[in-house]
């Protein structure tokens, strides 16, 4: 009996194995002991990542007319992170244990420990709460933690052949003021008109003081990320619109809505660029609970105006219809790729009780992906590893190769029960098997991963049945 809908089946330890078992994501430099919270996509993750981007970008470059893209570079000059507030603000509350010497998020640690929200507080108040309640070490549980300060995040490097004279840069943090540094040439080279958007997917670098909880908080990371302009009286309302469609992606990935909820920035809350600010949270299993997904703020002018100061270059917006100039305000919605990621395979995890071939019950182990965005869409299987066999079903996979757009899988190895179980945790949604039969009738076996399900169809009906299925 399946447990979706009943008791969760996920939990963090089984996704990681399972991560791991399948090569979704691997540990980062695992053969020399590894490195603290980095991961690398391995074959069936990588793929399941870029499915994402390609359908991100599909859903709000392609199918917009509004919207255009950029790839910017992760090295920009030092004073744009002067002018966007990175070095003095980008900041996160740090403090330590002076027996262990580990270091922890102040407002992470009570807001788990005492369920008190901490964010936007200052240093000073939260060292008062840990102080009062007298907040143990999370690592060795000495009640030894210094009072909370200011840790800025960004990483810092250099450029040039001599360190001590090298031009002083940072690995970005963000993706976004790359594309408002790049707002006057897209005017420019774009013809594009407010509205618009520019949409960018890239790496992000947070030196972050308590990374964890696998591929949720990495200091690498990768971001898809929009900013939308617009007239300055528009922000309201085009902050909703956004809302609405954000909301769209999360029903187009196949999350489950009840795991998903909007949670609006109190005004202590707000970065020092926002108006408005909401959260996706998503319902991570225990004991992480509600946490953030994504993210949506109304930056106001913040931005434009800042970087129009520091570079002394006139960024303002000529309108053709009012003859006005003016700094446009920005709508950023901004979605991780690999919480996305992470989320999909909490929420797509299942385990249910099925009978084997002798009889025998066992736990099944599936990964109910939507078709749109699972590494295979389908798998060719012969039944057994018989010549007759495998040459109709290779000639078969070779067909979906150059028919269809998908990537598809060809397994020979095993039993059929064993194979269909490995497709079942790649999340493979169809399995086409190939008989005896099929070279009587010219038929074959096709299985529905979410319901074992079979039918036969026509051989020559397969890469239609994909195409159609999968959209």
């Amino acid at each position: 009996m399946s447990t979706t809908g009943a008791t969760r089946a996920a939990t963090m330890e089984k996704i990681v194995a399972l991560c791991k078992r399948r090569g979704f994501v691997f540990p980062g430099s695992e053969i020399y002991g590894g490195l603290a919270n980095t991961w690398d996509y391995g074959p069936l993750g990588v793929e399941l990542k870029n499915n994402v981007k390609q359908l991100w970008w599909h859903t709000f470059v392609h199918r917009r007319r509004d919207v255009v893209g950029l790839d910017a570079g992760i090295l920009m000059h030092p004073r744009v992170w002067e002018a966007s507030g990175h070095v003095v603000n980008f900041n996160d509350p740090l403090v330590d244990c002076k027996t262990c010497k580990a270091r922890f998020r102040a407002d992470h640690l009570i807001e788990e420990r005492i369920g008190t929200q901490a964010s936007g507080k200052t240093p000073e108040e939260m060292s008062r709460i840990i102080h009062e309640h007298n907040l143990p070490c999370p690592n060795c549980g000495n009640r030894t933690l210094t009072d909370a300060r200011q840790f800025n995040m960004m990483f810092r490097t250099t450029i040039g052949p001599v360190e001590e004279t090298g031009v002083e840069v940072y690995l970005r943090p963000e993706t976004a003021q790359a594309m408002f540094v790049q707002y006057k040439n897209i005017l420019a080279t774009s013809r594009v008109k407010l509205p618009f958007g520019i949409a960018q997917i890239g790496k992000a670098f947070r030196n972050e003081i308590t990374p964890g909880n696998f591929i949720f908080r990495d200091i690498e990371f990768e971001q898809m990320e929009i900013e939308y302009f617009v007239k300055p009286d528009d922000g309201p309302r085009a902050f909703d619109e956004w809302l609405e469609a954000m909301r769209g992606w999360i029903r187009l990935i196949g999350l489950r809505e009840d795991r998903v909820r909007v949670r609006e920035h109190e005004k202590e809350e707000l970065s020092h660029y926002s108006s408005r600010t909401v959260d996706f949270e998503y319902d991570f299993p225990a004991p992480m609970g509600w946490k953030e997904l994504y993210g949506l703020a109304n930056r106001t002018d913040f931005d434009l105006s800042r970087h129009q100061e520091y570079s002394g270059e006139d960024l303002r917006y000529f309108d053709q219809e009012t003859g006005e100039r003016y700094i446009p305000h920005v709508i950023e919605p901004t979605f991780g790729v690999d919480r996305t990621v992470l989320v999909l395979l909490l929420d797509a995890y299942d385990e249910e009780t099925v009978v084997d071939v002798n009889g025998k019950p066992e736990t099944r182990v599936v990964l109910r992906l939507s078709p749109r965005i699972a590494p295979y869409k389908a798998a060719v299987l012969p039944l057994m590893r018989k010549p007759e066999l495998t040459e109709v079903a290779r000639s078969l996979f070779q067909q979906l190769e150059r028919e269809t757009p998908y990537l598809v899988d060809y397994d020979e190895t095993g039993n059929i029960g064993k194979r269909y179980r490995r497709q079942d945790e790649a999340g493979t949604p169809f399995c086409f098997t190939i008989d005896y039969d099929t070279l009587e009738d010219q038929t074959v076996t096709v299985r529905d991963r979410d319901t074992m399900a079979q039918e036969r169809i026509p051989l020559a009906d397969v890469p239609a049945y994909v195409r159609e299925r999968v959209g």
